[in-house]
């Protein structure tokens, strides 16, 4: 049976690839047949264990070093993916920081490099690969679901960023769609990894806010990241797509 989703013969770029829901979404990627780069700041050895993972499962993947706050870095990382793997037909924008702390003392630096991480290496990374896609592009961001719901105090200035990511995906959803090449945005609610585990300081608050009852898992948000990377999701352009176990319901 054809796999009517497959991704076999394209080529990837993961920010944020390292570790966690990106870690994730580059095996699953690479598991539909994709060549896959993804790009890591700090834990070379975390980034290499990814690699190594899809090489040995007969994938093709490599590491680049890429600090997604940097203008250069980012758009290094898309050329050395086109030169490297023979094009890029995939983006996921998966770099992410969260930043907690109360409004009225939060810092300057911060919030810039919130909005450099979050916001600006999405646009950036957007712009230099849209130069380089041809027809039948997908761009994935990977926002949250605090873009629609922040029920706790201290997240102000991270749900103001992810929320900057929808404007973003409705608009280049129209710039790029006369090329073929769909834009969107994945918001993930608490999702089980190292930076939130589901055993964490914030369970408690968090679980009886979910109307599963439980934490999501990195390869749920991966699969949903690959079938929008796929030919059936086609006709799915700028759209903000919830996958929260119900938290924003």
């Amino acid at each position: 049976m054809t796999d009517t989703n497959s991704i076999s013969g394209k080529t990837a770029l993961v920010l944020g690839g390292s570790r966690g829901i990106g870690a994730a979404i580059a095996r699953r990627l690479a598991a539909g047949g994709a060549a896959v780069a993804l790009t890591y700041v700090r834990g070379a050895d975390a980034a290499q264990a990814v690699v190594d993972d899809i090489k040995g499962a007969g994938g093709q993947a490599m590491a680049i070093e890429a600090d997604s706050a940097s203008e250069v870095a980012i758009e290094n990382a898309v050329q050395t993916t086109v030169q490297a793997l023979g094009g890029l037909d995939i983006l996921v924008n998966s770099a992410g920081l969260f930043v907690p702390g109360a409004i009225e003392d939060f810092p300057t630096d911060e919030l810039d490099r919130l909005l450099a991480v979050n916001v600006r290496a999405a646009v950036i990374a957007s712009r230099a690969a849209a130069r380089a896609m041809t027809h039948g592009g997908r761009i994935i961001h990977i926002g949250s679901t605090n873009a629609d719901r922040m029920p706790f105090a201290g997240g102000a200035v991270y749900a103001m960023t992810k929320a900057a990511l929808r404007g973003l995906t409705k608009g280049l959803a129209r710039d790029l769609g006369p090329r073929g090449i769909t834009v969107n945005n994945v918001e993930p609610g608490p999702v089980d990894t190292d930076m939130n585990p589901a055993s964490g300081p914030m369970a408690d608050t968090l679980l009886p806010m979910l109307a599963i009852g439980r934490y999501g898992r990195p390869e749920e948000i991966a699969g949903f990241v690959a079938y929008l990377a796929g030919p059936e999701a086609g006709n799915i352009t700028g759209a903000n797509l919830l996958i929260d176990g119900g938290f924003a319901a």
